[in-house]
């Protein structure tokens, strides 16, 4: 972790903070409603900086996991109750109408979403984006052992994801793993087999395999082991592999699934070397392996001719900009289906602020950091409005209520769901945290 990475995930926090509660702070003054409290961050017996402006105090606190307004005459985290032993005065929270309330909480909410459209939109018009067309993977996908798990085969050219087509490869291979079904074109025919759970949790318990399917590329040997088989064979670098025992060989995925048939045996390899074709006798170990690496870089070129940018209008890029901010919302929703299932244990890749922070680029990114910033900021939307109390979404269903029955829920009856609320949300940042530290000293990051 480095203070380049800190800075920037600080930064994007206050600004989502401040944002969030201007939310809930500027529809509560506008309804003459008492905002005794505006902070960034939490103030636990004291806090960094504070200035009373009018009937506000602003300040700065120390503990850096958000922030919050205090409304006059409302149960919130604080649970300062006392005053609400009090009748109701004109200018508290509770004495206003239910839907003046209503808007109050869905302030913050309403601010976050808007916030990613506008950031989203913004670098659609001026960055455009850069993707890797799945259209332009002539020769299919080559996939990884955990994608096999999942259903994939090497040589599919992936079609739609639950019925939608898949056209970009960055955001095809997370969908995937929240799908239910996956399209693809196989040997001539289109397939839609089911998501396997178990090549989920496959895919979630190799932190190497992120990509777990990208494009085909020849079977170039780049460097050799050297006590393995095809160093004493003569193999070469640069020797490109086109055969075994006269079967022909494609891409280096064909390869390693072709040698796995040959183990402890001896076969022959076709190679193509300075342009011309040889045929080499090599033993393969009790792994399926002939102790060399392929030539990398040559998967990059294959990777780079998938790469394409596309541009913007202004009026192009504003509702694209909603597309992108309703994407990373239903993707979230998604992974729940992943984060709270046994088989896949997603739970174990949920990260706290230290791996998120991990996360962050070690150099100054604005177009990284303004992503993340969009981002997190439909996840603090989507967060927000689950119906939690000590959250606005608690709040919210408790007001929708009383508008429905046109009783109000009984004050005890709401400090008591708001305890619980917040004993729930402690435990749970307990639990990501220890989450959090577990990894860090384990090196799983």
């Amino acid at each position: 972790m480095t203070l380049i990475q800190l800075f920037q995930f600080i930064l994007s926090i206050s600004i989502l903070v401040i944002l969030h509660e201007l939310g809930h702070f500027i529809p509560a003054k506008l309804f003459k409603t008492k905002v005794e409290k505006f902070y960034l961050f939490f103030d636990p017996w004291f806090s960094i900086a504070k200035k009373k402006i009018g009937d506000t105090e602003y300040g700065i606190g120390w503990l850096p996991f958000g922030g919050y307004v205090k409304i006059a005459g409302m149960v919130d985290e604080s649970m300062d109750t006392e005053q609400l032993k009090q009748p109701a005065q004109p200018w508290e929270f509770r004495s206003k109408p239910a839907w003046q309330r209503l808007i109050i909480m869905m302030g913050g909410v309403t601010v976050n979403f808007f916030l990613a459209w506008l950031i989203y939109s913004s670098l659609s018009y001026f960055k455009g984006e850069t993707y890797h067309d799945l259209s332009k993977f002539e020769n299919g996908v080559s996939v990884s052992e955990s994608g096999k798990k999942m259903g994939l085969q090497s040589g599919d050219k992936i079609l739609k994801i639950d019925g939608k087509p898949a056209e970009r490869m960055e955001v095809s291979t997370i969908n995937m793993l929240f799908a239910n079904q996956v399209t693809v074109s196989r040997n001539g025919s289109e397939i839609t087999f089911p998501v396997n759970e178990d090549g989920v949790a496959a895919v979630l318990a190799d932190n190497e395999a992120k990509l777990y399917f990208g494009p085909r590329f020849p079977a170039i040997i780049d460097s050799l082991t050297p006590s393995g088989t095809a160093k004493a064979a003569g193999l070469l670098k640069g020797d490109k592999i086109v055969g075994i025992n006269g079967k022909p060989i494609q891409f280096f995925d064909e390869l390693g699934a072709e040698l796995s048939h040959y183990k402890n045996q001896n076969i022959i390899l076709d190679v193509e070397r300075n342009n011309v074709r040889e045929k080499i006798d090599v033993k393969v170990d009790d792994k399926g392996k002939v102790g060399f690496s392929p030539n990398t870089s040559v998967a990059q070129k294959e990777f780079e001719k998938t790469q394409v940018t596309k541009q913007y209008s202004l009026l192009e890029a504003i509702p694209r900009g909603l597309t992108r901010t309703v994407d990373v919302l239903t993707m979230q929703i998604k992974q729940f289906k992943i984060v709270f299932n046994t088989k896949t244990q997603g739970y174990k890749k949920v990260s706290g602020p230290i791996g998120i922070i991990k996360q962050m680029p070690k150099e100054i990114n604005w177009e990284f950091f303004w992503s993340f910033t969009a981002m997190f900021s439909v996840w603090l939307a989507f967060l927000n409005l689950i119906p939690i109390p000590g959250l606005d979404g608690g709040h919210v269903v408790f007001t929708l209520w009383e508008m429905i029955t046109g009783k109000p829920v009984p004050q005890k009856v709401l400090e008591n769901a708001q305890m619980i609320g917040v004993i729930f949300l402690l435990g749970l940042m307990v639990l990501i945290f220890g989450n959090d530290i577990v990894k860090w000293i384990t090196g799983k990051f």
